[in-house]
């Protein structure tokens, strides 16, 4: 009979009936695979860049981190928004305004894209400086600034629809998008970094264009295969609810980046004081340590329009489980393959660099960013729950809360530890960001048993 209901239901079925277990595997298991092999474009650039043993360009691939994080950050302000606002939409099966949600967060993201590059004409040489760029770096930051931010419409609205198909419970249209993007990224970036020797400009212009071809994607999908959803400009609607309950929610998304933008501006600055050779050991190890980090991500991602549809829904059971599973998964995650990566640590760091400065430093950046990790999915799982329920609030605290936390910390450990300061304030500040997350959950837990308890069978 399940069998049936699946056939019939299609991606809702996952969020309203299956067993807690099969929804989770759904839905985040495809995040997960999307999520990882995201991580190879990103390691991709690093390594093609590495080929051409140029230790400043590849500390200015690391500088211009920050860019390429607020550009996402965008994307998923509309589409954590708008997302999770349309699945509380489709659990009180209000299909047609979830449709207009769907539009908005198209054509509002692709609208940002283009204010951005306006801004970004205006202002490159300070923002330039601000990344944290010296004499040795600058022009080649430059360079790898103008052109991602040239392609701000196509990584924004990429982002976004990523997240608003998943938001029906299509995670594995979700995975296949990002396969696309990665496919596309791995055949770009040779060609465009070593066949037509555009380096550093060839690595910005690489993943934006790859972003493209998953959004065509995207696009073709929620057009003619989404159960209920469209882009369709007559859905296009801009209503005080939709742009209230995307920026509600969305808004935490862009203050968590934007406070992670200033942790990395931080870091480089900071990092910059000791050379290259350290700026250059936090690139590479940041890469590295995002392949346990993205897995849990995908699993806290994964499960958030679960989330959404069942506390509109108001099946307190099933969503309650579906916190209990998700835990134990990322648990589960962190010890395996961060033991695994910390065990290859230095093997690993090898691949991207024969300089034995760059080694010997990232593999103490390495090590203390895996301690982190084991803080920071759990506190990703907090903030998703507050983002699905939609207390934007508590989904604010847990977005600003790290930044605040690690500026200070920052600050006092490289005055009395120097570079050993700064390589563990991640540390310090994950753990302390955890603990007040896991506080809040148990108030809004607290609160969950006060309501009516709706279980579906």
């Amino acid at each position: 009979m399940n069998e049936h209901l699946e056939e019939r239901q299609g991606n809702l079925y996952y969020l309203e009936q299956a067993p807690i277990t099969k929804a989770v595997v759904h839905l985040s298991v495809p995040m997960m695979l999307g999520m990882s092999v995201g991580v190879i474009q990103s390691i991709t650039n690093a390594f093609f860049i590495g080929k051409l043993h140029n230790t400043s360009m590849l500390s200015a691939v690391t500088l211009g981190l920050p860019i390429f994080t607020i550009l996402m950050a965008l994307g998923n302000m509309y589409g954590v928004g708008c997302g999770t606002y349309i699945s509380r939409l489709l659990g009180e099966k209000r299909n047609d305004e979830a449709k207009s949600a769907a539009s908005f967060a198209l054509y509002g993201s692709l609208i940002t894209g283009a204010i951005v590059i306006l801004l970004a004409l205006l202002f490159i040489h300070p923002i330039v400086q601000l990344l944290g760029a010296d004499a040795d770096t600058i022009g080649y930051t430059r360079k790898y600034a103008v052109a991602l931010l040239a392609g701000s419409p196509l990584i924004i609205a990429n982002f976004a629809l990523e997240q608003v198909v998943r938001a029906e419970g299509a995670a594995a249209v979700s995975m296949k998008g990002m396969l696309i993007s990665t496919a596309a990224n791995l055949l770009l970036d040779p060609l465009l970094i070593l066949y037509f020797d555009l380096n550093i400009i060839g690595a910005a212009v690489s993943m934006a264009l790859a972003n493209g071809v998953s959004i065509l994607y995207y696009v073709w999908y929620l057009q003619r295969k989404s159960e209920v959803l469209t882009l369709s400009i007559r859905s296009f609607k801009v209503t005080k609810a939709i742009v209230s309950n995307t920026f509600k929610i969305g808004i935490s998304e862009l203050l968590l980046s934007v406070f992670l933008i200033l942790t990395t501006l931080l870091l480089n600055n900071f990092s910059v004081l000791y050379g290259d050779r350290v700026v250059a050991g936090f690139g590479v190890a940041l890469r590295i340590v995002q392949l346990p980090e993205f897995l849990c991500m995908g699993l806290f991602m994964g499960i958030i329009p679960l989330l959404a549809y069942t506390y509109a829904a108001k099946d307190m059971v099933r969503f309650k489980q579906a916190i209990g599973t998700t835990g134990l998964c990322i648990g589960l995650l962190i010890i395996v393959f961060s033991g695994i990566v910390f065990a290859f640590r230095t093997h690993v760091l090898q691949w991207f660099s024969t300089d034995e400065g760059v080694i010997g430093t990232g593999t103490k950046i390495l090590t203390a960013m895996l301690v982190s990790s084991l803080f920071t999915g759990f506190t990703g799982l907090f903030t998703s729950i507050f983002q699905a329920a939609g207390q934007a609030r508590q989904a604010a605290v847990m977005s600003v809360t790290q930044g605040l936390i690690f500026i200070p910390v920052i600050i006092i450990a490289h005055r009395f530890f120097g570079l050993n300061g700064i390589i563990w304030s991640l540390t310090v500040t994950e753990a302390a960001t955890c603990g007040i997350g896991f506080a809040m959950f148990a108030l809004l837990n607290k609160s969950l048993k006060k309501q009516p308890v709706i279980e579906v069978m």
